[in-house]
């Protein structure tokens, strides 16, 4: 069975966007060419072990205009941008990706991923979305959370977690720009 799999970004006090809204913690981008080799296999690893996206509408708006264009993102924009994409959304019709096929809205989108959980294919990414994330883990389908740990704090912003969540470590690799990835898999 395929799982679903959530990656965000966050600072070493657990805040996933700061006051307003913006991740300017981001540091360790794999497309660099000053990237670290290490750190750039295991996003580019990532990455190949996904084929299906699924975002929340506020990281769609925010990401639909950049990444479809993002040539300079180079070999990792272009697998993401390939990526089959769903965005979870009471209120669009449609989502265009650029020049890329256009994202399947879902209203409901605990019964699109058990769905395509029993398709044959490649791991789901959920891709930023702290809402839909928060969602998916009171619904029970979120099978692992990966942190890419940014060597900063912030003191205030919205944290990944804001309830108990009991996790099972699974990794935890520190890379040269003091990146930090944890890898959970939910207890449920």
């Amino acid at each position: 069975m395929r799982k679903l799999i959530v990656q965000q970004w966050v600072t070493v006090d657990n805040i996933a966007a700061e006051e307003d809204g913006g991740l300017s913690f981001v540091s360790g981008e794999p497309f660099s060419d000053k990237s670290n080799k290490a750190f750039k296999a295991s996003v580019m690893g990532f990455i190949d072990s996904v084929d299906t996206m699924i975002l929340g509408a506020n990281t769609y708006a925010q990401s639909k205009d950049y990444w479809p264009h993002a040539e300079e993102q180079g070999e990792y924009g272009e697998k993401l941008n390939n990526l089959t994409k769903f965005v979870a959304s009471s209120t669009l019709d449609d989502a265009p990706w650029g020049d890329f096929p256009a994202a399947t809205v879902t209203r409901d989108p605990v019964a699109t991923i058990r769905e395509l959980k029993q398709q044959t294919g490649k791991d789901i990414w959920l891709w930023g979305s702290l809402k839909l994330m928060r969602f998916l883990l009171a619904a029970g389908i979120v099978d692992e959370v990966r942190m890419l740990v940014c060597p900063t704090s912030r003191g205030a912003g919205r944290r990944i977690f804001e309830d108990r969540q009991d996790l099972k470590p699974l990794e935890a690799t520190l890379f040269e720009s003091g990146v930090v990835l944890l890898r959970y898999e939910i207890n449920k």
